[in-house]
């Protein structure tokens, strides 16, 4: 798989040089001119951003790139509504610059894999926001949605539209955490999505 990593900073490519090692085929870009010379059209490359480089006009510049790259976004100072913003542009993934090396080879090969990577609190403000009436609990949706889903997986694929952590559904259900994320592996496979978000999409937009 290859990755365009797109950054100013010394420091930061060669952490990430490092962090990437041979797994990846990674070119490095040290400007957004550099960029947009190498991207192509349709092209399925993961560009991995710095921060630094995105200037005050971000909305235009993540319009054109995000209808043509998946762009994951590092910040040297995360925060949720910056993360929150990015990601309503178009971004697959927002984390920390200087996150473990086994947290981000985990991102990657989840976004190469269609999900999306962010903190959890982002993605629950996310999954909130894709529900047509918050304040509503026992929406209405189509059946066939979850049809093949066993009773205890449709319980916990509905508590995941509702925007809940896996913390929070076990102590509803009265199960472990873990027996949670075994049960949401099972959904995402019979439902062919790749998280937790895509799931939310698909139950809160079949809600009648």
């Amino acid at each position: 798989m290859e990755i365009i990593l797109c950054c100013s900073s010394d420091q930061v490519k060669d952490r990430w040089t490092n962090v990437m090692g041979t797994r990846y085929a990674l070119e490095i870009i040290s400007s957004l001119e550099g960029l947009a010379k190498v991207i192509r059209p349709n092209d399925e490359r993961l560009v991995i951003f710095h921060r630094d480089l995105v200037p005050e006009d971000k909305e235009n510049l993540f319009a054109t790139l995000t209808s043509r790259i998946k762009i994951f976004l590092l910040s040297d100072r995360p925060d949720d509504d910056e993360g929150l913003a990015f990601l309503k542009l178009g971004i697959v993934g927002y984390a920390n610059t200087y996150s473990s090396p086994g947290r981000v080879n985990e991102a990657v090969r989840l976004i190469f894999g269609g999900s999306v990577w962010v903190g959890q609190q982002v993605m629950q403000r996310l999954i909130h926001e894709t529900r047509v009436n918050p304040g509503q609990e026992n929406l209405s949706y189509d059946k066939k949605i979850l049809v093949d889903l066993t009773k205890r997986e449709r319980e916990i694929a509905e508590l995941v539209a509702q925007g809940k952590t896996n913390l929070e559904i076990a102590y509803e259900l009265g199960i472990t955490e873990r027996t949670v994320k075994s049960h949401l592996s099972s959904v995402f496979t019979k439902l062919g999505v790749s998280s937790r978000l895509n799931l939310a999409l698909l139950i809160n937009r079949g809600r009648g």
